[in-house]
């Protein structure tokens, strides 16, 4: 009698017929195989770009309205969530509250794989009704195979308090179509090492994920052109990058960035203003808050058009 099983028919516990000779191969074998997979990855990754948008768009205006983004996921799935959480705050200024990552094993799991926590479809909804979720909040479930129990039972929990959601999975007949906003299903077919979802599943979902919240960001106007506005200077890195972002901004010297920079309590975007419109700080401030945030309508200039002077006028790059 063959083994009945709930994951053998996933596309992602398939098996690859261009791969069945992997073990055999050279290592640069090895690597223009994976190369051709992750083609086709991406190509997934593109045939989903219209629901890829409208999620943008769902995601932009719960956050507008003063709603929270939520990952959850579980295993690779649900470490790229944490991963797009963690980045915010310092790249986009964000609080922490406003975008997180919920993990199947908590935050111990990040580190250290925890087997079978995935398996528990009560804990993922206990896990989300912590949070208190609200009509204003989008939760993003993230399943490569589309079935992780948890993962649907916090996704039960976010339904049931009326919070909009999204489901990425690598299986395009997952079944959740009915009960979830949006699917974006990234066909990306079976991996190199059969059931390795940490392959191109992984690579398609954080495709997907890092567009759903650059998008959000961007549409919330957490850049100005394509300059990082709102970076928190939180080491010598990212000062540096702030005082760059003023200087292409405004065209100031690093001194006068400098001085301007502290004026704006390390706030580049106020910082921006203040030179651009010759605002005192709480007006700046005050002007950035009527315009949405919108660096671009608050400082009253487009900088496309410096940013391409900047661009023709820099040597040609190294090859």
């Amino acid at each position: 009698m063959p083994l009945q099983s709930k994951w053998q028919q996933l596309p992602t516990e398939a098996i690859n017929p261009a791969t069945l000779n992997i073990d055999k191969l050279s290592s640069a074998e090895v690597i223009d195989v994976m190369l051709a997979e992750d083609r086709k990855m991406l190509a997934a990754v593109t045939r989903e770009r219209e629901r890829i948008a409208l999620a943008v768009d769902i995601i932009t205006q719960a956050l507008r309205k003063g709603g929270r983004l939520v990952f959850i996921g579980a295993g690779t799935s649900g470490r790229l969530g944490v991963l797009e959480a963690a980045e915010m705050p310092n790249t986009f200024g964000t609080p922490p509250a406003l975008v997180q990552g919920i993990m199947a094993g908590g935050q111990a799991a990040v580190f250290k794989a925890r087997e079978g926590v995935e398996d528990r479809y009560d804990e993922g909804a206990r896990t989300v009704s912590r949070l208190r979720p609200s009509r204003r909040d989008v939760f993003v479930g993230v399943s490569a195979s589309g079935i992780t129990p948890f993962v649907r039972g916090g996704l039960a929990a976010a339904r049931n308090a009326g919070a909009r959601i999204i489901f990425v999975t690598c299986d395009p007949a997952a079944d959740l179509q009915t009960f979830v906003d949006l699917t974006i299903a990234l066909g990306v077919g079976p991996e190199v090492i059969a059931g390795s979802t940490r392959l191109k599943a992984a690579s398609a979902t954080k495709l997907a994920l890092n567009m759903l919240t650059t998008g959000a960001m961007i549409r919330t106007g957490k850049t100005y052109g394509n300059l990082m506005v709102d970076v928190q200077p939180t080491s010598e890195k990212l000062k540096d990058r702030a005082r760059r972002i003023l200087m292409i901004a405004t065209g100031l010297d690093a001194a006068a960035a400098d001085r301007l920079l502290k004026r704006a309590h390390a706030n580049v975007k106020v910082a921006i203003v203040m030179q651009q419109t010759g605002l005192p700080y709480a007006k700046a401030v005050s002007r950035l808050r009527r315009a949405d945030g919108l660096v671009r309508e608050a400082a009253g200039e487009d900088i496309e058009p410096r940013l391409r002077a900047l661009l023709s006028a820099a040597p040609a790059p190294r090859d």
